[in-house]
């Protein structure tokens, strides 16, 4: 055998004994919710919050110190203090967090990072085939946790009176900040910032097509990803639509009402006027100083309840359990994001949520649908989302329910969904 030969043979019995040692690299096919690449790793996620956490909770509501009673008889000087204590006694004895934890780990949570930010997700596949993507985004003072209700209605829509043929994908995104999403440490996650990252996450999930909806912070959200149009974007749903017109809405912080509205118009005037003028002292602290009232909300489990109980004048003891709020307020306490998601209206600030020149709804141009709640904190008349919205698809006023539509009422929010986003199938 000739010397080079041997040579050569030898070199491959070497690279040979060399690929035994190696270990196996078959890589295995990745499910629908995880990518392998680290960049944009999709990883599942449950919940699961420290037993002495919620002893810790519990010790802190028995250490309460009480300010006086109001002195007044009604709640016109805020969430009185005699049904608080009522509402923090049942919270620091008879109220279950296990349950709530439950009800999220009975659904497939995921996270992923997106411009430096891990972002906690539900994402529930429908068993139809063919099923809609759907993108929902929450506000405050709700969370995930408003929307779990549903779920259901949404991705099996023949359990719940509907078709086959409505059935939505659904993705439920914790915003920056809020819940299992990561804080935000330094500034520009604002809405517009928010719905770019939105869109990556549909993509990431592999959705060539999908619409998206949102109610509070899920409203401008909603609103930025239609300005921006990223491929795939059919269209959105919005349950606080932002119709308000720029004269009328000059008028909303004490100014008279602009001559010649319609009485739908008026009447819409006046409730934004009365919340403006008495029920946004919340919106307006945290847009200016979210720190400071973070503090207190951090430190202090009855500030942070009266603060969320009290929105819109009490709205959420109105239309929704007890327990419903409690684990709201639950999940804001364990995960520490009272501040920082109090930051998102100081990212916020100056761009109302329902003026249609704040939100630049006249640049959208992709389908808008609107539906108006009778208990949300204006009712927009069709006469102004027509004006603020060019293409807008459906508008329907529906027959009950308020700001947290889907948590008080979420087989009817899933049909006015179904209607919608029907012609965009």
């Amino acid at each position: 055998m000739k010397s080079s030969t041997a040579s050569s043979l030898i070199q491959l019995l070497m690279l040979a004994g060399a690929l035994v040692l190696l270990p196996c690299r078959v890589k295995a096919q990745p499910s629908p919710d995880v990518t392998t690449t680290s960049a944009a790793a999709i990883r599942p996620f449950r919940v699961h919050i420290p037993q002495r956490d919620l002893a810790d909770l519990r010790k802190r509501i028995r250490a309460t110190r009480w300010t006086e009673p109001e002195t007044v008889p009604d709640r016109s000087q805020g969430m009185q203090l005699a049904h608080l204590q009522d509402v923090l006694k049942y919270w620091g004895t008879g109220y279950d967090w296990r349950k709530a934890e439950a009800k999220l780990n009975a659904l497939p949570q995921f996270k992923t990072q997106i411009d430096g930010l891990d972002i906690h997700f539900i994402h529930v596949r429908s068993k139809h085939p063919n099923a809609l993507p759907l993108l929902i985004t929450h506000g405050w003072p709700g969370s995930v946790l408003e929307l779990l209700g549903a779920v259901g209605p949404l991705t099996d829509p023949t359990a719940y009176g509907g078709t086959a043929e409505d059935a939505f994908d659904v993705v439920i995104p914790s915003l920056p900040g809020y819940g299992f999403s990561d804080k935000p440490t330094g500034p520009g996650w604002d809405p517009d910032h928010i719905a770019r990252a939105w869109a990556t996450l549909m993509q990431r999930l592999g959705y060539p097509r999908y619409v998206a909806q949102g109610g509070d912070w899920g409203a401008p959200v909603s609103h930025a990803l239609a300005r921006q149009a990223p491929a795939g974007l059919l269209g959105i749903h919005v349950s606080l639509p932002a119709t308000v017109p720029t004269d009328v809405a000059a008028q909303l912080s004490g100014g008279a009402a602009p001559a010649g509205l319609s009485p739908q118009e008026r009447a819409a005037f006046d409730a934004l006027s009365t919340f403006y003028q008495q029920n946004r002292a919340y919106s307006v602290l945290m847009a200016t100083r979210p720190q400071l009232i973070g503090y207190a909300l951090t430190d202090s489990p009855v500030g942070l309840a009266a603060w969320m109980y009290d929105y819109n004048n009490g709205e959420p003891e109105r239309l929704l359990s007890r327990d419903q709020m409690l684990d709201d307020i639950t999940l804001y306490w364990l995960t520490q994001t009272a501040t920082s998601a109090a930051r998102l209206y100081w990212e916020n600030h100056g761009r109302g949520l329902v003026g249609a020149g704040a939100q630049r709804t006249a640049e959208i141009r992709l389908p808008v649908a609107v539906t108006v709640f009778p208990d949300e904190i204006y009712r927009a008349p069709e006469s102004w989302a027509r004006r603020a919205y060019p293409n807008l698809l459906y508008f329907h006023e529906a027959e009950k329910g308020g700001h947290f539509a889907a948590w008080e009422q979420p087989q009817l929010y899933a049909q006015e969904l179904r209607a919608a986003f029907k012609s965009l199938r």
